[in-house]
């Protein structure tokens, strides 16, 4: 699996926002981005990136717009499925 190297998020007002109503703060994807527990390829060119920020476990979902440089596209508390493999890759350590 290729790794994705973070450098930058692209912000505007409609992902802030967005991510709010999810109840999910600009400091958790920051977090999560900078070491995801795992990382997957989405639909539409996309990335869904799966780590910790204390006991919550969240998902974000980012879009590449150069290398190294990705545009938030929604934030949330992660699924039952992606939860389970976080609780497998941790065990794996």
């Amino acid at each position: 699996m290729t790794r994705i190297k973070v450098r930058e998020l692209v912000w505007d007002e409609w992902n802030v926002e967005h991510i709010k109503s999810h109840n999910v703060s600009q400091q958790e994807v920051v977090a999560i981005t900078a070491s995801p527990i795992y990382h997957k390829r989405a639909h539409s060119g996309r990335y869904m990136l799966v780590g910790r920020t204390g006991n919550r476990i969240v998902s974000v979902l980012v879009r590449r717009q150069e290398v190294g440089i990705y545009y938030i596209v929604t934030a949330r508390d992660s699924d039952k499925k992606e939860r389970r493999r976080v609780y497998e890759k941790e065990k794996r350590k």
